[in-house]
């Protein structure tokens, strides 16, 4: 893949998407550059003909994501300034809950895994480099657990 000619035939318009949605020139530059550098480390292949949609596409994910959190972050912030967070106390509860149980339930490899993907927020490529296995089976340790963690708090 040819990053330079993906660049300089795509950076323009990908920058107006992020500027259109974000209104923020240096956050729709941190944008177009994430996408690019996601690129660079081959986390993505692109195949020929689907570049341009995918690039877009890309820029206004990321752009929805960030505002989402922006969003959530004003939320939040309101909450604390009058005081008014029994939600969070409650999902702080829920969390432990679960912590204990992933403690007690599950085996030392899925606590890992566990702990790497949802604490360390690890992709499954960084976690499966560094229990030496692969991005599938990292995929069924968390699936497995998951599953066993719906299946006893669905009550």
């Amino acid at each position: 893949m040819d990053i330079q000619r993906l660049f300089r035939q795509h950076y323009a318009k990908m920058l107006r998407v992020a500027r259109t949605l974000l209104f923020d020139e240096q956050e729709s530059k941190d944008v177009v550059s994430d996408i690019f550098v996601g690129l660079l480390r081959g986390q993505t292949v692109l195949l020929e003909g689907t570049e341009e949609g995918y690039l877009l596409t890309s820029v206004r994910n990321q752009c929805l994501k960030r505002l989402r959190h922006e969003e959530t972050k004003r939320r939040m912030e309101a909450s604390v300034a009058t005081g008014v967070m029994p939600l969070q106390q409650y999902e702080d509860e829920r969390l432990t809950d679960i912590e204990e149980w992933v403690a007690t339930h599950l085996s030392a490899q899925e606590q890992r895994i566990f702990r790497l993907r949802f604490t360390d927020g690890c992709s499954y490529e960084e976690i499966a480099a560094s229990e030496g296995i692969s991005r599938v089976a990292v995929w069924k340790h968390l699936s497995h657990a998951l599953n066993l963690i719906r299946n006893h708090f669905k009550q």
